[in-house]
């Protein structure tokens, strides 16, 4: 079954807010108990809920002002493309990453399997240059 755009739409504007603000239990819903997550940061994935929600409280306790929109929804079989765009503080910077995941939903409406993919190079150099100088500082 495909999703149309409009749906994708509509789901994107409750969950993609759920990644800000530290609230890994809020965001856990949106997800299966069965689900299947992954993202660079944990390439082999998070496997059930549980397993996702460990994750969570890590990821977003250390980004918990990041924020997420979606630039487009490509429709796809039990799912959509979701293109976004992320807003990340790091120190004094805001880091603007673009990015796509796909999202698939199971028979309930909740996210079976979410995989993120986009460049964090510009991330990732950013936040090796504030642990460097914070590094220096302590």
């Amino acid at each position: 079954m495909m999703m149309k755009k409009e749906e994708a739409k509509k789901f994107a504007l409750k969950w993609l807010p759920a990644w800000t603000g530290n609230k890994p239990e809020e965001l856990a819903e949106y997800y299966s108990d069965d689900c299947f997550y992954m993202d660079a940061g944990i390439p082999d994935g998070a496997k059930g809920k549980h397993e996702l929600t460990e994750y969570f409280r890590k990821l977003l306790a250390q980004n918990p002002d990041w924020t997420w929109t979606q630039i487009e929804a490509i429709p796809m079989e039990g799912g959509f493309l979701n293109k976004w765009l992320a807003k990340i503080p790091v120190g004094e910077k805001i880091i603007e990453c673009i990015g796509v995941c796909f999202v698939q939903f199971d028979e309930q409406g909740k996210i079976r399997r979410n995989e993120v993919y986009f460049d964090r190079t510009e991330l990732l150099s950013e936040i090796y240059k504030l642990k460097k100088v914070h590094n220096t500082h302590t």
